[in-house]
C-alpha cells in the first residue's frame, strides 16, 4: 500500500469549448455545487474552438462558491512564467484561495510556434519548465527583499518586483510522462498530472513513474510525500462491468479505490461534459472511495 500522505481529491477535466461558449462554466457550477473539490481545463491557446483557458479561469471563479480552479495543463510555452505568476496570484486573492497550477513543458511545437512560440526539444521545454517554475516561485515570495534576479537559459528576469503573493500556497502540478521531466516533478513540483489514458499499460505503469519522482525528489533533499500525485480519468456508467472505470458505481469505487491504496494517486479527476455524469461521480462514486481508502489506511 503506497500513501503520499495527501486527502483525497475528487474533480473534474473539462474541454472549454467554444460551442456554446457557457457550457465549460455551467459544468463548474454543476462540480461546484455537487460539492467536488476541483474544476479543470484544457489549455491549448492555439487552438480556436477553445475558449482561452485563462479568460475562463476567471469567469467561472466569480460563477462559483468553493470549488479549486486550476489548468490542466497550462501552456507555458505561450505564457511567460513571471506573468503567469502575477496571474495566478491575483485570481487566488480574487477567489479566497481557490487557484492552482498544472502545469506542461508543450508539445505542440508547430502550432506554439505558429503562436510566437519558441520551438524547443523535449529536454529544452523540460529546462524551460523548470526555471519557470523558479521565476513564479520567486514573485510570489514577497517576504524576500529586492527583485527577482534570474539568469537561466531560456528565460531571464533582471529584477523584477515581487508580488503579489497568492492568497494560500499555490500548487504547481506538472503534466509529465517521461523519465528526465518526472524527476524534474520531483525536484521542483508540488504535485503529478497525468492522464491514465496515456498509460498504454494501465495503472500498472504508476509504480515506475512514482519512482523516477521520487528518485527527483530525494536528489533534491525533498520528501517525495510533498509531491502529490493526481490523476486524469475517463469512464462511463453502465449496468454491467464492460471494462476499467465502465461499469456501476460500485465497480468504480472499487476500482478507484485500489488505485489510491496501490500508487499513492490522491486525487482523481473526471473528464466530463455531462451534467449527469458529474453529479453521479460526486454523490455515488468520491464519498464511497474516501470511506474506503481512509478505512484501509486506518
Amino acid at each position: 500500500m503506497t500513501d503520499y500522505g495527501h486527502d483525497l481529491q475528487f474533480g473534474v477535466f473539462i474541454t472549454p469549448t467554444n460551442k456554446p461558449a457557457m457550457h465549460a462554466v455551467d459544468l463548474a457550477v454543476v462540480a461546484d455545487r455537487a460539492g467536488l473539490d476541483l474544476a479543470s481545463f484544457q489549455d491549448h491557446p492555439y487552438q480556436p474552438r477553445f475558449l482561452d483557458t485563462w479568460t475562463l479561469l476567471s469567469f467561472v471563479v466569480a460563477r462559483t462558491e468553493k470549488i479549486h480552479l486550476t489548468g490542466n495543463v497550462i501552456n507555458l510555452p505561450l505564457r511567460h512564467p513571471a506573468l503567469l505568476a502575477r496571474s495566478a496570484a491575483s485570481l487566488d486573492l480574487l477567489s479566497g484561495g481557490r487557484v492552482e497550477l498544472g502545469l506542461g513543458a508543450g508539445g505542440f511545437w508547430d502550432a506554439i510556434e505558429a503562436m510566437g512560440g519558441s520551438r524547443l526539444t523535449p529536454g529544452q521545454s523540460i529546462e524551460a519548465l523548470e526555471e519557470g517554475i523558479q521565476i513564479m516561485r520567486d514573485i510570489w515570495d514577497t517576504e524576500q527583499k529586492g527583485g527577482v534576479h534570474f539568469g537561466g537559459t531560456h528565460y531571464t528576469v533582471d529584477g523584477a518586483k515581487r508580488g503579489p503573493a497568492p492568497a494560500h500556497d499555490i500548487g504547481i502540478w506538472v503534466g509529465a510522462y517521461k523519465p528526465r521531466i518526472l524527476r524534474m516533478t520531483g525536484r521542483a513540483g508540488d504535485g503529478w498530472l497525468p492522464s491514465l489514458g496515456y498509460l498504454k499499460g494501465g495503472p500498472a505503469e504508476l509504480t515506475a513513474m512514482n519512482a523516477l519522482i521520487d528518485e527527483g525528489a530525494d536528489a533534491a533533499g525533498r520528501d517525495p510525500r510533498a509531491i502529490r500525485r493526481l490523476l486524469n480519468i475517463g469512464g462511463s456508467f453502465a449496468p454491467a462491468n464492460s471494462g476499467l472505470l465502465q461499469g456501476p458505481p460500485s465497480q468504480w469505487v472499487s476500482e478507484l479505490t485500489d488505485i489510491a491504496l496501490a500508487y499513492g494517486i490522491s486525487g482523481f479527476i473526471l473528464a466530463a461534459d455531462d451534467a449527469g455524469l458529474i453529479e453521479r461521480y460526486a454523490h455515488e462514486v468520491a464519498p464511497a472511495v474516501r470511506e474506503a481508502v481512509a478505512r484501509e489506511r486506518g
